[in-house]
């Protein structure tokens, strides 16, 4: 970054960050300098019981790893891998690898959101591009990982109980940093396939995380860390949401964290509404599916004499927001104090270390009329706004040659600001197709009315699916894999939406077969394997015959025209 850009980011951010520091090891050891009451609690798996500690603590435990970890012969800024569920295990491990000196990469643990079965090869992968050689897990994923073939699991995998077995290096300090520099890389997919390595700086997690608070706190009139005690999140760490959104900010601006496991919150969402009833003020972030789930599992009576008048902010994001869904959870949820006007859509993706916008209006979900032309696959027919751009950062609407459009005209969302990532770590090709002069290209398509962003599609297959990107070619592939396809037959994956639920995804399938009972044992054996590799249920699977399934001249695959089909019911 040249130092005349670098200078006015700083100017810029000086009335943001104030007192704030500047490095995510002095935001930690300042939490736990001037919070020392507060801390983070995490629950176990039934969500009863929890261990909670203090930040002076936890600065101690992660302090105390990181010496560990500083004698494992790894070189400065050497990425190394965590691949371990929301635990005290994660948190000593990521930020033990961040204090020693090196980039921690969280991946995504075994668990309901990501099965098990292909975690294995995806952390194999990670480490083939990212040219890891240490990670951090259990001895289960250690063991499974070894029954699956991977023997690089034998020598390269640790634990916490082995790396707290090692003699600490005498006199070690943690890192300081500096604050334009790469502190962690961030994972951009929730799939099978090899994500991008984001790199974050220190500086755009800081920012990230209180120019989120300031613009959370302006309906309240105060920045959000000024009025609330606490958050309650179920998301999970490796997630940018549940790691700058649920667990940086708290560090950054002195609040407890109080953290579910998401397989506990799948399992009882009540549990989270709970928590959110008896920690003091609070506000939280969740996928439009997180609060889906609430409204169909928790029944009536369950929350009887609980309280969420105290829930000031109901951030949603990280996919589309649909606003059946905010109408049935006022509905459901209203009886207990939660006031509708505490809903506060936003906008974020990794690339931008996390929030890009807010709706600071403090009037709940507002929308508008589709525009004519949209793409209908969402099934929407009111478009939320998802507010203005955070302290510093800028939003515009682009055409597909590059120009600037203006309010009211759909386009591609570009941004920039001091949260916009450095680049994907090695994969220049990936940088530069996509970061230019500070400017990121999202993919999102969207326009601006009033400065505020309106999200309609986006410009890439990706599918998000519960606030995962998942690529629709690893459906395809574990698709091909039961039908034998990849030559002449193949198949093709795209998410349409399905009601309150949101995205789901879907499968077209070419084959050869004709018999029913031959094309039900097809169909069964394919989400079979969806279901075991990435714990993905799919809203449809569809055969056609051989060469229904379009292509440009050079063999692409158009997902678009085949999803529009599939819409239009001319499958």
């Amino acid at each position: 970054m040249p130092p005349q850009q670098l200078f006015g980011i700083f100017k810029a951010m000086t009335d943001i960050l104030n007192a704030f520091p500047t490095t995510i090891p002095e935001a930690l050891k300042r939490a736990a300098v001037d919070f020392p009451d507060r801390g983070i609690g995490i629950f176990d798996g039934r969500g009863r019981r929890f261990e909670r500690r203090t930040y002076p603590q936890f600065l101690e435990s992660a302090t105390e790893t990181a010496a560990r970890i500083a004698t494992l012969g790894l070189q400065p800024r050497e990425p190394v891998i965590i691949a371990l569920p929301t635990s005290w295990e994660w948190l000593d491990a990521w930020w033990g690898v961040l204090l020693s000196g090196h980039w921690p990469v969280a991946a995504s643990g075994a668990g309901a959101i990501a099965a098990s079965e292909s975690q294995f090869d995806k952390v194999n992968a990670i480490m083939g591009k990212l040219k890891c050689r240490r990670v951090i897990s259990s001895p289960g994923f250690r063991q499974q990982a070894l029954e699956h073939g991977h023997h690089w699991a034998q020598d390269r995998v640790l634990t916490l109980e082995e790396i707290g077995q090692l003699t600490p290096q005498p006199g070690f300090r943690p890192i300081k940093g500096k604050s334009e520099e790469t502190a962690f890389l961030q994972l951009t997919s929730g799939s099978t396939g090899i994500p991008r390595a984001v790199m974050i700086s220190h500086l755009g997690a800081l920012h990230n995380a209180v120019a989120s608070s300031n613009a959370i706190g302006i309906p309240q009139g105060a920045p959000a860390h000024q009025w609330a005690q606490s958050m309650v999140s179920w998301l999970p760490l490796y997630h940018d949401m549940g790691l700058i959104g649920c667990l940086m900010l708290p560090i950054t601006t002195g609040l407890d964290a109080w953290l579910l496991r998401p397989p506990t919150f799948l399992a009882r969402p009540k549990l989270w509404l709970e928590q959110l009833g008896c920690h003091g003020t609070t506000f939280v972030p969740s996928p439009n599916f997180g609060y889906q789930l609430a409204v169909e599992r928790i029944r009536p009576g369950q929350l009887d004499g609980v309280d969420l008048s105290n829930w000031k902010a109901a951030l949603t994001g990280a996919e589309m927001i649909r606003p059946e869904t905010v109408n049935a959870f006022c509905d459901a949820f209203g009886p207990y104090g939660f006031d509708p006007r505490a809903f506060m859509p936003c906008y974020g993706l990794a690339e931008a270390t996390l929030a890009v916008t807010f709706d600071t209006r403090g009037e709940g979900v507002r929308t508008l009329p589709k525009p004519l032309g949209t793409d209908t696959g969402y099934g929407l027919t009111e478009i939320v706004s998802n507010g203005g751009p955070i302290d510093s950062t800028e939003v515009v609407i682009r055409a597909p040659n590059g120009r600037d459009l203006d309010q009211g005209h759909i386009g591609e969302v570009c941004i920039k600001g001091p949260g916009v990532f450095d680049g994907y770590y090695l994969d220049e090709q990936a940088t530069s197709a996509t970061l230019s002069d500070g400017w990121f290209q999202t993919g999102d398509l969207g326009f601006l009315t009033d400065g505020e962003l309106y999200l309609t599609g986006r410009t890439k297959d990706v599918l998000i699916v519960h606030g995962n990107n998942l690529m629709p070619d690893e459906l395809e592939r574990l698709a091909d894999r039961v039908t034998g396809g990849g030559g002449l037959m193949r198949s093709a994956a795209f998410s349409i939406a399905t009601g309150a639920q949101g995205e789901q995804a879907v499968l077209v399938v070419e084959t050869a077969q004709t018999e029913v009972e031959s094309l039900e044992r097809l169909e069964q054996e394919i989400r079979s394997q969806i279901g075991r590799q990435i714990g993905l249920p799919l809203a449809d699977v569809v055969f056609v015959k051989r060469g229904r399934i379009p292509r440009t001249s050079s063999g692409k695959m158009q997902r678009a025209e085949i999803r529009q089909s599939y819409i239009d019911g001319n499958l």
